[in-house]
């Protein structure tokens, strides 16, 4: 069975340290009491407290974190209205259409919860290097071990900030500025970078107590995807330093003990409940339903109003994400991933075998995702943001959560029900990252050893029989078809606005109910709200 001590610890955390809770102030204007960090619990509850918080900016959450607008503005997810669901003031719509404004909730959401994170992992920093080791129960290793992680993990906060806003500030202080001015994204691009390469041999190494948090292998991810994506950032190409960080993870002196860093064998084991054993993940969001009561969160944005008879679990969701119509059509049909991470088609009670129906449009009746999101029940031939029904669009089904019930083929019932860990980075990840730096410096063609990395990966979604029509060669392995497969690897996993900017695709293409829109929306506003809150921030530009 799944025992994580450190979520309890984390748990425990939570309720010690509850200073920042509102989402209508600057986050780096909360304090937390300083009367604190006398004793080693203190200590590791405050060091632990910005893993909770991270289970709302992280992953699909039902909050509006970085997840939503890095996904939901792609080409491959999408929130449609369904009926009487979903509509949201237009907020979804206008995520797809690349129509939002400076006033968005969502986007203000996503602002401040990163920098509520990133003030979270500031006042154990500067607790901990202003305290003296003996008074606070610990040793002078593991403070530096504390201050390095928390200063890791402070640095992937700006890395995201610094990706959706571009110019933000920097703060390192808890209140201090009050009102920080914008620095520029190649200024937060380089001290992200000296922050990580300060801190990176201070941290621990990624290991089972590790599970959850970020570690020397976590920062080597950071690097690869902050040099991934450093020519659109800074405007100056870093695939030489990319490949040098992935193959740290690849080669196995990545910060990992005991060389514990490998692929998985199978699609499967990366994201059912067992997937903390997992050896590819290498930073994840981790959660222990099991003896500590911590669920994951994404089934609310993902599952249907019926989805626990569908998985045999006892979670049902709001009906809200699916895969936009024709990417399940992107999939071969002897891909393993399309019918293992996708749901489409009649759905079946995991228990009992029967069709399941619907609770909306087809109450009563059997429910089917279709690749499509239009009235059907009146025979509409009209696809788009506005149109949908409760079946319409192909579902989530990448993490499964296990489930509670015997299957109708004797599934036994699943002892770690609900314990299915949200990954951030895995190796599979790193091994595109690289083959892509490799493509680049190439100008834009495959070399033999890009394309052994992206088939180790992918080979993995085909029977031995299958695989080898499906192989990659130098020749088949464009840069189109890289940004396909990277799209069938890594959906649902938040890096597909960045792949598609980073592919000149972002602003400049169209996909199913979206036109190509201005190049400043490559970045996104600003939020007024902080705006009015500090004056010394600077729109960026093409908003008002």
């Amino acid at each position: 069975m799944k025992t994580q001590s450190l979520l309890k610890k984390i748990l425990v955390g939570t309720l010690l340290l509850t200073g920042c809770t509102k989402l209508d102030e600057n986050a780096y204007d909360e304090m937390i009491t300083d009367n604190f960090y006398n004793n080693r619990n203190e200590v590791v509850s405050a060091v632990l407290r910005p893993y909770t918080h991270a289970n709302a900016w992280v992953t699909p959450s039902g909050q509006d974190g970085w997840w939503r607008p890095a996904e939901l503005s792609g080409d491959q997810l999408a929130w449609p209205t369904k009926g009487r669901h979903g509509e949201d003031g237009g907020k979804w719509k206008r995520l797809h259409y690349h129509a939002w404004t400076v006033d968005e909730g969502g986007l203000n959401n996503a602002w401040s919860l990163m920098y509520w994170g990133m003030g979270l992992c500031n006042d154990p920093i500067e607790n901990l290097e202003k305290r003296d080791v003996a008074a606070m129960g610990i040793t002078e290793e593991e403070k530096a071990a504390y201050i390095g992680e928390l200063k890791l993990l402070r640095a992937f906060h700006y890395l995201k900030l610094m990706d959706l806003f571009g110019n933000i500030p920097i703060v390192t202080q808890v209140g201090e500025p009050a009102q920080p001015e914008t620095r520029s994204r190649q200024d937060v691009f380089n001290f992200v970078e000296s922050e990580i390469l300060e801190n990176i041999n201070q941290a621990p190494k990624l290991s089972r107590e590790m599970l959850g948090r970020m570690s020397q292998a976590g920062a080597y991810a950071m690097l690869v995807e902050l040099y991934l994506n450093a020519e659109v950032w800074t405007g100056t190409a870093r695939w030489d330093d990319c490949i040098a960080a992935a193959d740290h993870l690849i080669n196995g002196d990545g910060g990992a003990q005991n060389g514990i860093m490998a692929l998985d064998p199978n699609i499967i084991d990366t994201y059912n409940t067992t997937n903390d054993l997992s050896k590819e993940v290498i930073f994840s969001i981790a959660y222990d339903y099991t003896t500590a009561n911590f669920q994951p969160s994404w089934p609310s944005e993902f599952y249907h109003f019926k989805q626990r008879e569908i998985y045999g679990g006892g979670r049902n969701g709001n009906d809200g994400i699916v895969v936009i119509p024709g990417v399940f059509t992107n999939y071969s049909d002897q891909d393993l991933r399309k019918r293992e991470w996708l749901l489409e088609g009649p759905m079946y009670n995991f228990g009992t075998g029967v069709p399941v129906t619907g609770s909306e449009e087809y109450n009563g009746q059997p429910l089917v995702f279709v690749d499509n999101i239009r009235k059907n029940k009146s025979g509409s031939t009209v696809s788009n943001m506005s149109e949908g029904e409760e079946n319409s669009g192909v579902r989530f089904n990448k993490y499964k959560l296990g489930n509670q019930v015997v299957g109708i083929d004797g599934t036994p019932v699943d002892p770690n029900y609900n314990n299915t860990d949200w990954n951030i980075y895995r190796l599979s990840w790193i091994y595109f990252a690289k083959a892509e730096a490799i493509m680049r410096k190439n100008g834009g063609v495959a070399t033999q050893e890009a394309v052994t990395l992206i088939n180790e990966c992918r080979k993995r979604a085909f029977s031995e029989s299958d695989w080898p029509s499906h192989a990659y060669t130098t020749s088949t392995l464009t840069m189109d078809e890289l940004l396909a497969e990277r799209g069938r690897e890594f959906i649902f996993e938040g890096f597909r606005r960045d792949d598609l900017i980073r592919f000149g695709k972002f602003t400049t293409e169209s996909w199913w109910d979206h036109q190509p829109s201005d190049p400043t929306k490559a970045l996104f506003p600003i939020p007024q709200r902080q705006r009015d809150l500090n004056p010394n921030l600077q729109q960026n530009p093409g908003y008002n």
